[in-house]
Formats: structure tokens, C-alpha cells, sequence
């Protein structure tokens, strides 16, 4: 593949990425100010650049590989985030007093960390064909396996704030 279009596929894989998730989270907002109607408008812009993203992203070549390989690439990037990433942007949010930035960011590293957890443990139970029910904290992202907890062990948010992936 050409060089530029490698590069335009990588950039608006990513500009697609960040409208669908801004999408859903002005949906989330309309929601809460109960304009059920405009919130529905934003969820299917949010999945129309979901589908341009994933368009994208089958185009990059080798960004897609087998489920095995998958897991690995996946492990290999929370690794990066929790050592190379988010320490440089904790220490800018600190030096700045951006208290909350600084809390997100530590919160997301350290769930990082949980994360390639996970990924490693799939790829065994990949090989055993077990499977595992997964709970995502909606306030930092922590993953519980097989059940929520009480409260996230990284943000503290309570049980309800859980969402079972299906």
C-alpha cells in the first residue's frame, strides 16, 4: 500500500474513533437532560464512525491479525501505555495542579495494567475454551471477571456502576 494512503487510513481511523466515542458521550448527555430523541441521533452518528472506523482499520495493513495474534498486539499496547504513555502525562497533569486530569490518567494506567491481564489470561483460556462473564466500571474502566464487585477497586464506584459485556 502507498505510503500517504497508509498514513490517511491511520488518520482517519483515529478521527473516526474519536467521533464515535465523543458521539456516544453527547448521547449520554442528551439522555440526562431528557432529549431521548436527539441522544438516539447522536448513538447512530456514534455507530456510523464506528463502522468508518472499522472500515479503516480492515485497510491498514497487518493492524488486523488471527485472534491469537490479536491478544498479543493488545497486550503489547497496554504494557506501552502503563509504562511509557501514561507516566509522562501524569507528570504533565501534576506539574500543571490539574488534579482531576492527574487522577483520570493514574486511574487509566493503572487499569492498563489489569488489562493486559486479562489479555494474557485469554490467550490461556483461549486454549482451554473457558469462558469468563466481564464487567466494565463505567466511571474508570476496570474489567472484573465472572461477576461485579461491590466497588471498583480503582475508583471506588459502586456496584451498579458495572455494565456486563454480552
Amino acid at each position: 500500500m502507498p505510503a500517504k494512503t497508509e498514513t490517511n487510513l491511520a488518520y482517519a481511523f483515529a478521527a473516526e474513533s474519536k467521533a464515535s466515542v465523543r458521539n456516544a458521550a453527547f448521547a449520554q448527555k442528551a439522555e440526562i437532560e431528557g432529549y431521548s430523541q436527539i441522544a438516539r441521533l447522536f448513538r447512530a452518528v456514534s455507530e456510523a464512525e464506528s463502522v468508518h472506523a472499522r472500515r479503516y482499520l480492515m485497510l491498514m495493513r497487518g493492524r488486523i491479525g488471527s485472534t491469537e495474534e490479536n491478544l498479543e498486539t493488545a497486550f503489547q499496547n497496554e504494557i506501552k501505555a502503563n509504562v511509557e504513555e501514561y507516566p509522562n502525562l501524569i507528570k504533565d497533569a501534576a506539574a500543571e495542579g490539574h488534579t482531576g486530569a492527574q487522577r483520570a490518567f493514574s486511574q487509566a494506567r493503572d487499569v492498563e495494567s489489569f488489562h493486559a491481564k486479562l489479555y494474557k489470561k485469554a490467550i490461556n483460556d483461549m486454549v482451554a475454551e473457558r469462558e469468563t462473564e466481564y464487567y466494565v466500571c463505567q466511571v474508570c474502566g476496570y474489567i472484573s471477571e465472572d461477576e461485579a464487585p461491590d466497588s471498583c477497586p480503582i475508583c471506588g464506584a459502586v456496584r451498579e456502576k458495572f455494565k456486563q459485556m454480552t
